[in-house]
């Protein structure tokens, strides 16, 4: 075993719960040394005992300012002041809004706080005479005020924690991006436990998830982080190796006492998603709480692909139906999605959102499907057309604008935006409405740039493809008349981008 492996196999064991902290908060010193003396071994649910001691109330005020995490306190009545102790509680409870921490209150003059008084009007959880606290006495009310502490915590813990669960599933449910998905279900899950987590992810595909192969780490949160690019067999414990391999081979979720493996697996992308947390000695609360977030997500994961395949069908027919009305006029295809991807790549230069620029990549590539309604003889004629025929050309504008703004999705809208404006010029003198400057849609000023510069590049029945001189000299010479200034200045700051996007998709 290597010095790494060893050390992950260290920080395993190590895991130890810390210890219940007790107050104890009495002005007699020997109340302290008797109370550390009969309980300095007791340990409760393998928890040992930590003390804290404070000889007045303010000193004990300002120790639970700093330790939220106190879960006893042993409270001396009569401090500084005949009611410091009943002071006390009410500085907990109300001020500090501290719930959880049991208060066990003890006196030695019984008649300064009657206990029928002090139980009806104070939020305590016993009470007892320092007489009769004999050492056998005092170990059963720390018991039973732990267990109490504990109950009461738990409760919340798993009221948090259902929280969390809804909040991570809501926000796994809503993400759109597969390539992120796996990531975001790390950062959820570590979410669930606080930040307090060791947790790594494996993404394997179709040819290693069947077989004993190693299991490359891609991503990992808490002490496993530094096994990121490694092979997780090679360094976690052997009892979560098993874990893995049995929920690789069963294709299930696996919950052990101390740990979890999640297996999210789909057939038709051929991935297999395995999630490794380490859970403490934290139980069945906890394991419960993983096994409702690990259903949302495997239903996320399925419903994620879903959607993907959903997407790349409507996506192709896009493309299909572009690239028909293309064929018409005897342009390539590859021209719908080379403006598609232009049109993306100057909406970011030009500062628009991720979602905006990804929109207008899927839509651009219809912006003349209104082509489809063109005569071949006008479509395909090589000479110069006459005006009659120039009218009947400019149609496909308005053509592919009717057919696709009968749609009520929102891209096909876009697409539909996109006909009936990118072939309108920036001063005015551009169809099919005349319009000017800003007034077009940006949609339109985008797509009509991308058009352009990559038709004038490619082989049409009128004309030859230009070379990469005369386009930047005829973009620059419209700037201002045909093309939005600032988009022109973009596109030939960033001319080796764009002409790559021809390199990528040649006709």
């Amino acid at each position: 075993m290597n010095a790494l492996s060893q050390t992950v196999h260290k920080t395993v064991r190590s895991i130890r719960l810390p210890p219940w902290k007790v107050l104890i908060v009495d002005d007699e010193p020997e109340v302290h040394a008797v109370t550390r003396l009969v309980l300095g071994d007791m340990q409760f649910a393998g928890r040992s005992l930590q003390f804290l001691n404070a000889h007045s109330a303010a000193q004990a005020e300002t120790l639970l300012r700093e330790h939220s995490d106190i879960a006893v306190i042993l409270l001396d009545v009569v401090m500084e002041s005949d009611r410091a102790g009943l002071d006390l509680v009410r500085t907990v409870r109300e001020r500090l809004n501290n719930h959880f921490v049991r208060i066990v209150l003890r006196t030695g003059e019984p008649g300064q706080a009657p206990e029928q008084h002090v139980i009806a009007n104070y939020d305590i959880n016993d009470y007892r005479e320092k007489t009769e606290l004999t050492a056998q006495k005092l170990t059963t009310t720390m018991y039973a005020a732990l267990r109490g502490y504990r109950d009461m915590r738990t409760v919340e813990a798993n009221r948090r924690g259902l929280e969390r669960v809804i909040n991570a599933s809501t926000y796994i449910f809503s993400h759109e991006l597969s390539e992120h998905f796996a990531d975001e279900v790390l950062q959820q899950l570590t979410t669930l436990f606080e930040g307090r987590h060791n947790a790594l992810y494996c993404c394997l595909t179709a040819d290693d998830a069947t077989g004993n192969r190693h299991l490359p780490v891609n991503a990992a949160a808490g002490e496993y982080q530094y096994l990121v690019g490694r092979n997780a067999e090679e360094y976690l414990p052997a009892q979560i190796v098993a874990s893995v391999r049995t929920a690789l081979s069963n294709r299930h979720h696996v919950f052990a006492a101390d740990h979890y493996v999640l297996c999210l697996s789909d057939q038709r992308s051929g991935q297999t998603l395995i999630y490794v947390g380490e859970t403490g000695t934290a139980g069945e609360p906890i394991n419960r709480l993983i096994e409702v977030l690990s259903t949302n997500i495997s239903i996320a994961y399925e419903n994620l692909h879903l959607n993907r395949e959903l997407f790349d069908s409507q996506l192709e027919m896009i493309y299909l139906l572009a690239g028909a009305a293309e064929t018409r006029s005897t342009e390539t295809a590859n021209h719908v999605q080379r403006v598609g991807l232009l049109t993306e790549l100057l909406g970011k230069m030009y500062g628009l959102d991720e979602k905006t620029t990804t929109a207008l990549r899927l839509a651009s590539p219809l912006h003349d499907i209104g082509k489809i309604g063109i005569p071949d003889a006008i479509l395909n004629k090589q000479d110069e057309h006459t005006p009659e025929e120039a009218a009947i050309m400019r149609t496909h504008a308005e053509l592919g604008s009717a057919l696709l703004s009968r749609s009520r999705r929102p891209l096909l809208r876009l697409a539909a935006e996109i006909a009936s404006s990118h072939h309108e010029n920036w001063d005015g003198s551009g169809y099919p409405r005349g319009l000017t400057a800003e007034k077009i849609p940006i949609s339109g000023r985008i797509t009509m740039l991308a058009d352009v510069f990559d038709a004038l590049g490619s082989s049409r029945c009128y004309k030859q493809p230009w070379d990469s001189d005369q386009i930047r000299t005829y973009l620059i010479e419209q700037s201002g008349r045909k093309f939005e200034p600032r988009l022109v200045e973009l596109l030939i700051d960033n001319w080796e981008r764009v002409q790559a996007v021809r390199t990528q998709l040649p006709d």
